[in-house]
């Protein structure tokens, strides 16, 4: 049985698909942006504490 967006569903309507398609995440320019944002973020974070609570 087929959904309107193509997408293979059993009798009761539930999307079926296989351990690989299941297990497929999207690495996009989206993700990419987040993940360095966020390890920039934390970068300056860390030389914030630093230089606060340990330069002498």
């Amino acid at each position: 049985m087929q959904g309107p967006d193509d997408t293979d569903r059993d009798k009761s309507g539930r999307i079926v698909e296989t351990a690989l398609e299941a297990r497929q995440g999207e690495l996009g320019p989206s993700v990419l942006m987040l993940l360095g944002v966020s390890v920039g973020l934390a970068v300056i974070l860390m030389v914030m504490t630093w230089m606060i609570f340990f330069r002498t």
